[in-house]
């Protein structure tokens, strides 16, 4: 049975998903994401002889397959294929606990579910301190880890939103993503710019105007001191 297969059965037994934004790193065993690279770079080769592209003699197609393959896996799905990065806590116990608001800027890249074409931006990511602080770093590693999926941006923002929520034991968070989308720049209506902005508000930052309006102030001078 392929390696693909395998992996497939084991989450349908399980009662598990699959979709392209899902982390299926549980269902995976040690050394299958080699097994599985190995037999992605075959399908991928059907595909370049699909498309009438001799990848045998032409120099720039040669290996092409296992790179597509590799980049995949690795690059652009990991966040399906490995678990999240380990959020090194910090209990918020000092003297004086820290209550205000943190707000984290991450570079984004993403992979459009439909198309299969990049989407690039910027997170902003908002959360009033609670019981457990995580290093700064970390934030964008979840949002980075949340990122490398198929997805749409509306999900990847709810996806931020819930993993950072539950790094950090906070119910107020906040999650402000614009980005731009290869599948409306490089195909269809080849839009000159495709950006687009979306907003996930939960506790406070969605209850309480004065919170809303400091972390977007925030945003705004996150946005000026970047350029």
């Amino acid at each position: 049975m392929k390696t693909s297969k395998r992996i497939k059965q084991r989450i349908e037994d399980a009662g598990g998903r699959y979709w392209a934004g899902d982390n299926i790193s549980q269902y995976i065993k040690d050394g299958e994401l080699t097994e599985l690279i190995d037999e992605l770079t075959e399908k991928f080769e059907d595909v370049l002889d699909g498309l009438v592209i001799d990848r045998k003699n032409d120099p720039n197609s040669m290996d092409t397959g296992r790179r597509l393959a590799k980049m995949y896996v690795k690059e652009l799905m990991q966040g399906r294929y490995f678990p999240m990065p380990n959020a090194t806590a910090f209990p918020n116990h000092t003297n004086e606990p820290y209550t205000g608001m943190l707000v984290v800027r991450s570079e984004l890249k993403s992979v459009c579910s439909h198309h299969h074409q990049p989407v690039t931006g910027v997170a902003y990511i908002g959360v009033i301190a609670a019981d457990t602080l995580i290093g700064l770093s970390k934030y964008t590693r979840i949002a980075q880890w949340c990122a490398r999926r198929g997805t749409l941006q509306e999900e990847l923002a709810m996806d931020i939103a819930r993993e950072i929520s539950k790094a950090t034991g906070s119910k107020d968070v906040g999650v402000y993503i614009q980005a731009t989308h290869g599948c409306c720049e490089n195909r269809g209506i080849m839009a000159h710019s495709s950006l687009t902005q979306t907003t996930v508000l939960k506790g406070a930052f969605n209850d309480d105007m004065g919170t809303k309006k400091e972390f977007m102030d925030n945003i705004k001078l996150q946005q000026d001191f970047s350029k």
